[in-house]
């Protein structure tokens, strides 16, 4: 066993690797760049939704409380489609605030990775090692939570895959840097 405590370094140098290689993936690489797509009528739907007060929130289109007591109009609405799952900010987000959310949640993988690696690994542990271990875990962590939302909210496959494959690699990084930086 490991302490925690001896892997701080490669915890805080895979996230800032993580962080600059998202940053690569979202704004210099143009595989992420098709995955959203405009409204036939933006500027319609925008105005509408103006106007009704649409608050900050999750919408789903159509809406039903309870689908165990869904009138048939309901499910005539469900099966005709569309069906539309909206998130709704008030404004564009600050990117501060977010750059500094994403690097909290790379802290927080690699710190959990280390936790595992820490009871699965001796402190003379092989790079081989400490790679397999890491970058499964932190792999599993950047990769499994796209899933949900492909499966259960219509996500595209496509989209989905896309961000796996960052994941992966992200996973990967985590892996050579806590490899490299084993006490």
């Amino acid at each position: 066993m490991t302490a925690l405590s001896a892997l701080w370094l490669p915890i805080v140098v895979s996230a800032i690797v993580v962080f600059a290689a998202s940053f690569l993936a979202w704004v210099v690489l143009p595989h992420h760049r098709q995955d959203w797509g405009p409204l036939p009528d933006e500027e319609g739907t925008r105005a509408k939704l103006v106007d009704q007060g649409l608050e900050p929130g999750q919408y789903m289109i159509p809406y039903c409380e309870d689908p165990n007591n869904a009138t048939p109009e309901i499910k005539q609405k469900f099966k005709e489609g569309p069906i539309v799952y909206l998130l709704a900010r008030p404004s564009m987000p600050g990117m501060g605030k977010n750059l500094g959310l994403m690097f909290a949640f790379y802290l927080a993988v690699s710190f959990f990775t280390a936790y595992i690696a820490s009871h699965a690994l001796p402190e003379e542990a092989s790079y081989l090692a400490v790679f397999r271990i890491v970058g499964a875990t932190a792999t599993l962590a950047y990769v499994a939570g796209g899933v949900p939302n492909a499966v259960w909210f219509g996500r595209s496959w496509s989209s989905t895959f896309k961000e796996a494959l960052d994941g992966v690699a992200y996973g990967l990084l985590t892996a050579g840097v806590f490899g490299w930086l084993w006490p």
